[in-house]
């Protein structure tokens, strides 16, 4: 092949999703795409005739220019102020590349929080094994280890999915109907200031991650129980005004059905649903957050 911009393009669903699934972010992840793309063209028509497997080439390339940001980001997630959520995939109609990144199910807000506990290099391991499906020779070299050693790096990152997944962290995915029926349940009881069908809306075990960066008032720890949920939120929208969830909007959040209410900064939220009630509210407000 060569012609570097119609691989790219060919690729660039797939290579986006590899570096939203390290890095958490749709702009970091945009960046190494475009980087990837500008050592492409770099290799010239023979060092690109030379690759057996582009795509291959191309998702390596990503992996290795977002290995520094995901090493660092657990000194980043120590300063952080407040829970930390990645940034949404937001799609409000349809988009071809981005309906692309988050058909699976492993872009969603339950599996990125997830991955997000996973050490640096069993994330790498992971997402390019497992999702990308690259050998182990591959992904050593990438981080700079032995074939074997990446195999138990990898073998010890799934454990820790599966451990999470047992625990209720990672409910299996349910169908769109069941999210906007309790999407629209919840919205409906906020609305009404209704705490008792709100609680009855969630999970008694919920949690609210409030992702301000410290940037807007949000709440600086992740709320747990589902009376302590509901009246904080009938209280922040009682805060706000009734003419805030008048204005929400419906959009896909990583897949998944969720809500944008476009006020200044906007606000995007998603429930994590399981069992007929919501077992994760994740609401994002931090502005560069929310720039695409």
């Amino acid at each position: 092949m060569d012609a570097p911009l119609d691989a790219l393009e060919e690729h660039r669903p797939h290579l986006l999703a590899v570096g939203y699934r390290l890095t958490g972010s749709r702009a970091d992840a945009e960046d190494a795409v475009q980087d990837a793309w500008l050592r492409w063209e770099r290799l010239g028509p023979g060092g690109r005739g030379a690759v057996r497997d582009v795509r291959a080439w191309l998702a390596t390339t990503v992996a290795r220019l977002c290995l520094d940001q995901v090493r660092s980001a657990p000194a980043r997630r120590e300063r952080y102020v407040g829970p930390w959520l990645p940034e949404p995939l937001l799609t409000t109609g349809p988009d071809e590349v981005l309906d692309a990144v988050v058909a699976a199910a492993d872009v969603r807000m339950a599996t990125m929080l997830v991955l997000e506990h996973l050490t640096p290099d069993q994330r790498v391991a992971l997402v390019l094994h497992d999702t990308v499906g690259l050998g182990f020779d591959e992904v050593g070299a990438v981080l700079g280890t032995t074939a074997p050693t990446a195999r138990q790096i990898a073998h010890r990152g799934r454990q820790r999915v599966c451990a999470a997944a047992r625990e209720g962290e990672l409910p299996v995915p349910v169908a769109e109907p069941e999210q906007r029926r309790v999407l629209d349940a919840f919205l409906a009881a906020l609305a009404a200031a209704d705490v008792p069908t709100l609680v009855a809306v969630l999970h008694p075990d919920a949690a609210l991650r409030t992702d301000g960066g410290g940037v807007v008032k949000a709440a600086r720890r992740v709320v747990r129980g589902a009376d302590k949920i509901a009246r904080l939120l009938v209280a922040l929208v009682a805060e706000a005004g009734p003419e805030t969830l008048a204005a929400v909007r419906p959009v896909t959040v990583n897949g998944e059905v969720g809500m944008l209410v476009p006020s200044a900064p906007p606000i995007v939220g998603v429930l994590t649903v399981a069992g007929g009630r919501a077992v994760g509210v994740h609401v994002v407000m931090t502005p560069e957050k929310l720039r695409s």
